[in-house]
């Protein structure tokens, strides 16, 4: 007889739990708030038993000042008084009403100077408290602050490509660690991910200059041959240029992605230069469009990549040539310098664009007002390459819609 199956067993239950284990008392947590309080309320506490101790100080000595005798009697028989607080009393002539009269007048002398001696002192107190209390006050916020300022202090050197740096914040657990350590979480996940892209990168670029390699070879090798005809020689050199510029190209491309958006070798560039090769390429277009390239070039020279700063131009120039009207349509291309700064402006005339429009045309894959696909125009990427290519040259592009129609394109670049 078969013995009967076993049940099948539950999968096992994760060892890890991503949330917070929850301490067994939370009302007992040292927070931030409960740290505040009991400090803010101590310092109160502290300032009061200062200041009522202060007061009953100055009260006692005002009390046992005006406890002293008003006058003092001379001659028993005779009734001859003297005193050195009420001078009216020693002349032993008074009546018994103005001798009264003089002592009650005397003692409210003395008691409104005991009053205004105990105010006058309690307020110098009470200031020389509020300094202290102020200057104590200052020295412990600052204390209790101290990891929100190392906090904004790694978030900055995050900011400038650090992704390395880590706040590893110690001391209670409040919820300042608390943000701390979620802040390191993200920061590890960030770095992960900026890691695998740059890998994904260089695998890719390998495998974009593989090809590439492949071609230029066998170009060279079918332009070595003397008998080649001369339309075939004349199709390899451009098809050879061509070649070299797109390895140029993904050199380039790659070199911006291994520095993390910075570009680090950089070298004397001219923007005149750039924006005249891109005319060049794009001129052939142009003139099968019956588009005019016009503009003044001026010397504009810039640190960068001379690759990348020519996509710029080449990428702005070709939208400028193909978004154009069908006749009479005109690019303006200037280079020029202007306050410090390199300044590349390429306007062109064309279809109206709405000015909430602008803005997406910074996005991948987006055009005005064609469809994603099916477009001889390009798959869309052109203005957003420009952008981060002026980003990586710490400049940027502004776009504005041109009165008639058409775009004003501005990469504005530090020298």
């Amino acid at each position: 007889m078969a013995a009967t199956p076993a049940p099948p067993q539950a999968p096992p239950k994760p060892t890890w739990d991503p949330r917070r284990p929850e301490p067994p008392f939370p009302w007992l947590r040292p927070t931030i708030r409960i740290r505040l309080t009991l400090l803010y309320g101590g310092m109160f506490l502290i300032a009061g038993i200062l200041l009522l101790s202060i007061i009953y100080l100055l009260a006692a000595q005002a009390l046992r000042t005006g406890n002293q005798p008003l006058f003092k009697i001379i001659d028993f028989n005779s009734l001859k008084v003297f005193s050195h607080d009420c001078p009216g009393v020693n002349n032993g002539n008074l009546s018994l009403d103005e001798f009264n009269a003089a002592i009650s007048a005397c003692t409210d002398h003395q008691r409104q100077v005991a009053l205004d001696s105990l105010l006058s002192r309690s307020l110098l107190a009470l200031l020389g408290l509020a300094v202290i209390a102020f200057a104590f006050g200052y020295a412990m916020a600052g204390r209790v602050l101290a990891p929100l300022g190392r906090i904004t202090r790694t978030a900055r050197a995050v900011a400038g490509s650090d992704l390395s740096r880590r706040i590893v914040l110690d001391g209670p657990d409040d919820e300042l660690k608390e943000l701390a350590d979620t802040f390191d979480d993200m920061l590890e996940r960030l770095q992960r991910a900026f890691t695998a892209q740059q890998r994904f990168v260089g695998n890719a670029s390998h495998e974009l200059r593989t090809p590439l390699a492949i071609n230029r070879t066998l170009l060279e090798v079918h332009l070595s041959d003397p008998n080649a005809p001369m339309e075939l020689q004349q199709l390899g050199k451009t098809l050879l240029a061509t070649n070299e510029r797109s390895e140029q190209l993904v050199e380039g491309l790659l070199l911006l992605a291994r520095s993390d958006n910075q570009i680090v070798e950089r070298k004397p560039v001219d923007l005149a230069e750039v924006a005249s090769q891109a005319i060049d390429q794009v001129r052939g277009e142009a003139e099968a469009k019956g588009v005019e390239i016009r503009g003044e070039r001026r010397p504009a020279v810039v640190q960068g990549n001379g690759v990348l700063l020519e996509r710029i131009a080449l990428n702005l120039v070709q939208n400028a040539v193909r978004y154009n009207v069908a006749e009479g349509g005109w690019v303006e291309v200037t280079t020029d310098t202007e306050r410090g700064q390199a300044v590349l402006v390429v306007t062109n005339t064309g279809p109206v664009v709405p000015a909430y429009e602008v803005d997406n045309l910074f996005e991948p894959f987006r055009r005005l007002r064609t469809e994603r696909t099916g477009s001889d125009k390009g798959v869309g990427l052109g203005l957003s390459i420009v952008r981060s290519v002026a980003r990586a040259h710490g400049g940027h592009i502004a776009a504005q819609p041109r009165e008639g129609g058409g775009l004003v394109m501005r990469v504005t670049l530090p020298i």
